[in-house]
């Protein structure tokens, strides 16, 4: 890049975002992230993340993380576990003991951020900073305001604040739609000795228990901590229609066993037995292709470019390889136009191919015969 000093802005301190910010401070470029909490505690970071060697492992590696993670890492979260309706395992894979260089160990969420942002330099990020929106001055600068008043102008601003980004509307018009699936979350504490059934049914990684449009994740988090989603193909306002306060546990109990109904007593208990609340989590996802015509001055990366459902186990992984790679071309093109546009060369189209894969994933894990599709997936592919 030229050797004036651009302004960078990164909005968004989630997983991409940091690791962009990391390494290009690591290459000797300034920036500063923007993040709407007000301060790296302010809410829970969610749950487990398998790190993919040709993504967020590699990410990781550029910015010279590698070790960092190494030490948190818990390869034995690989484990994939199918059970049936009945509560019988159908399947279930357990991953070599080989150490945390192989395959795709997992992390907790909040784990990663807080490596990402120790490694930053202080006052990097600076919290608090929700954005209101970004207004084009020409020649690729903006000036962004801040719904606490304040404003700054950039000679880049990359928008790194997820599926509802005040970024995007720069560039695209898309915005991201209902898929149809709704997860409620819920979660189990100190499993192993107050809930070793489920606990053992879990296993050391993720269960899942997926037929005839409904399913159970339960997802091993460190520190006896047990992630749980109850998913269901159902109307977006599924629990108005239902008159439910989703505030009121009891009554969000009472309605999940109801639509639950025919399962196992030993699947139920991810509903009953749970030791916090349930969180309404509607799953969403943009167009596919999610594409834009280039635009001097700002790009995307993450969930603000290509959000889609989780059913892919890539969200984190691609955010890390597109923040890595952005990083990359802003160190070594002349220009930030080129390094936009070498990035958006490789980003547009495998995160296309990710979001179709991702759709694919989900249709089949909530379907009629989803049962059977999961375990043939699982069976074809371990």
């Amino acid at each position: 890049m030229s050797t004036d000093i651009p302004r960078i802005a990164i909005i968004g301190a989630g997983p991409g975002g940091l690791i962009c910010a990391r390494i290009l401070q690591r290459r000797g470029i300034a920036v500063t992230v923007h993040d709407l909490d007000v301060s790296p505690t302010a809410r829970n970071q969610g749950g487990t993340l398998d790190m993919h060697p040709d993504s967020g492992q590699h990410a990781l590696r550029a910015a010279d993380l590698w070790d960092s993670f190494r030490r948190l890492a818990r390869p034995e979260g690989q484990q994939m576990r199918l059970v049936g309706r009945d509560g019988q395992v159908l399947f279930d894979a357990v991953p070599p003991q080989t150490g945390t260089a192989d395959g795709n160990p997992e992390i907790d969420r909040g784990q990663l951020r807080d490596i990402l942002l120790d490694s930053l330099a202080p006052d990097t990020v600076e919290w608090g900073h929700k954005l209101e929106k970004a207004e084009p001055l020409g020649g690729g600068t903006h000036r962004l305001h801040f719904t606490n008043g304040t404003t700054i102008e950039t000679d880049l601003v990359i928008g790194a604040d997820g599926a509802w980004s005040r970024v995007r509307p720069l560039l695209s018009d898309a915005t991201p739609v209902y898929t149809g699936v709704t997860f409620v979350e819920t979660g189990l504490d100190e499993a192993d000795t107050r809930h070793r059934r489920l606990a053992e049914l879990t296993g050391n990684g993720t269960m899942m228990a997926l037929d005839n449009n409904q399913g159970f994740v339960a997802q091993r988090n460190s520190s006896g901590h047990i992630r749980i989603y109850l998913g269901m193909r159902t109307d977006e306002d599924w629990h108005r229609q239902a008159g439910l306060d989703l505030a009121d546990t009891h009554a969000v109990r009472q309605l999940l066993l109801k639509e639950f109904a025919g399962w196992s007593g030993s699947l139920t208990g991810f509903i009953t037995d749970t030791d916090s609340g349930y969180t309404n989590r509607p799953l969403y996802a943009l167009p596919v292709p999610h594409t834009w015509s280039h635009t001097p001055g700002v790009t995307l990366l993450g969930d603000a470019a290509h959000v889609m459902s989780p059913f892919s186990g890539m969200g984190a992984n691609l955010a890390m390889l597109d923040g890595a790679d952005l990083a990359h071309a802003l160190s070594v093109q002349p220009t930030i136009d080129d390094a936009i546009t070498a990035y958006e060369n490789a980003m547009l189209p495998r995160s296309t191919e990710a979001a179709e894969g991702a759709a694919e994933g989900l249709d089949s894990a909530f379907a009629p015969d989803s049962a059977e599709q999961t375990l043939a997936h699982m069976t074809a592919h371990h």
